[in-house]
């Protein structure tokens, strides 16, 4: 599908940028005049992905995490989030809810609160490599005056 428009972003990875990312996407997905709601749910799988990828795809490093997006003709948004960092050993079993590698201050839910806000969710990871988060939410589409 042609793309309409796009956006390239990538920062270090720290936690102060989890905040900025959500909200770059947001600025970006707004000219697809989502209502609140969709804009939250985009925000919050961002979120998520971010952190998974400061928390553990860098653990105790600092790397760069990349985010791309595009717009679609049928008001839809790709977003992918990727890191250069150590991986995902078993893909199936991260994405198991509350299992999480980092103990009792994580609850585990990232890739299941992703899931349930987005159309869309796939992971690919390799050890030593790094991790990718490809996301896709379709917005309803919208009534308009033109009054």
């Amino acid at each position: 599908m042609k793309t309409l428009n796009e956006m390239h972003l990538h920062f270090p990875s720290v936690s102060i940028n989890e905040s900025f990312a959500r909200a770059a996407v947001a600025a970006f997905a707004v000219q697809l005049d989502p209502t609140l709601d969709e804009l939250c749910d985009l925000k919050t799988a961002v979120s998520e992905a971010v952190t998974n990828a400061i928390i553990h795809g860098y653990q105790d490093t600092i790397g760069v995490v990349y985010i791309d997006c595009r717009i679609l003709p049928d008001s839809t948004i790709q977003v992918r989030v990727r890191d250069r960092g150590c991986g995902i050993a078993d893909i199936q079993k991260a994405m198991e809810p509350l299992y999480t590698t980092s103990g009792s201050e994580r609850a585990g839910l990232g890739f299941a609160v992703m899931k349930s806000f987005t159309d869309k969710l796939r992971v690919q990871s390799r050890l030593g490599v790094g991790t990718t988060v490809f996301m896709e939410k379709t917005f309803s589409p919208r009534v308009r005056c033109n009054g």
